[in-house]
């Protein structure tokens, strides 16, 4: 079992969105998510029953999640258009990564937050 990894995920409206994490064993040698998907989802709260922002490995629009095969890497990304019409401000999320067996592992979770934009 893993221990899923505490970061806080943070979005700045009108920017474009473009994370990347590196998944690593215990021995720090990247883990090959060939045959993986990823799910990413914000809620106001862990209650609550719509998301704000969900992000899959099916890209919509430009946005979603990009994993990386034998190199480990699972890169976040949106267009600074996508980003710049949300109307949240705060939340919870989780990232889960899924194995072509259906094996469920939660990576990542925490606050998140956007950030709005300044400059217009």
């Amino acid at each position: 079992m893993t221990t899923p990894g505490q970061y806080t995920l943070n979005i700045y409206k009108g920017a474009t969105l473009d994370i990347t994490f590196t998944y690593k064993d215990s021995a720090g040698n990247p883990v090959n998510l060939t045959g993986y998907t990823a799910r990413l989802q914000v809620r106001a709260s862990v209650d609550a029953a719509a998301f704000l922002l969900e992000l899959t490995t099916t890209l919509v629009a430009g946005s979603g999640i990009v994993l990386g095969g034998a190199a480990g890497t699972i890169q976040l990304v949106a267009p600074a258009a996508a980003t710049a019409a949300y109307t949240w401000d705060e939340g919870v999320y989780d990232l889960e990564l899924i194995s072509g067996t259906g094996v469920v592992t939660r990576l990542l979770q925490g606050p998140a937050k956007a950030w709005h934009e300044v400059t217009r």
